[in-house]
């Protein structure tokens, strides 16, 4: 087996995966918005439309900084707001706004046809193997 093409289709897949997201993102005439924005606005949708900035990073994966910038580009697009916690000035929340509950259905529109095209033709069992694989190979990549 020639395992150097691993790496290589992993990340021709990912470019392959950002290519089919923007394209949908322009169908739904949301071509202001990226792929790298996703996660951000899911973790949003999927908890009531509101999270601290760490609640954000730590369900996404994402440092501080990488937040922020995704968030004040999010933000500048009027898709959330960041607000002051009310006991803790410290804390910053980021709400989505009404222009992002406005996208959420064509938003999960896309998602759902991310996954479909992402999972044609596997089984229930080869799609549990691929993501215990690829955690497998991510954890390799944790600082020891």
């Amino acid at each position: 087996m020639n395992d150097k093409y691993i790496v290589y289709f992993i990340s021709k897949t990912k470019k392959k995966m950002n290519n089919f997201i923007e394209g949908k993102l322009k169908e739904k005439a949301l071509d202001d918005l990226v792929p790298s924005y996703g996660n951000i606005l899911t973790v949003l949708y999927d908890n009531d439309g509101k999270l601290s900035m760490k609640e954000i990073g730590q369900l996404i994966g994402k440092d501080k900084s990488t937040i922020t910038a995704l968030v004040n580009k999010l933000s500048k697009l009027g898709y959330v707001k960041k607000e002051k916690g009310k006991e803790d000035k410290r804390v910053t929340y980021v709400k989505i706004t009404e222009k992002g509950k406005d996208i959420e259905d064509k938003f999960n529109d896309i998602s759902k046809e991310v996954y479909s095209r992402a999972y044609k033709n596997f089984s229930k069992e080869e799609k549990e193997v691929l993501l215990r694989l690829l955690k497998k190979l991510n954890n390799n990549f944790d600082l020891d």
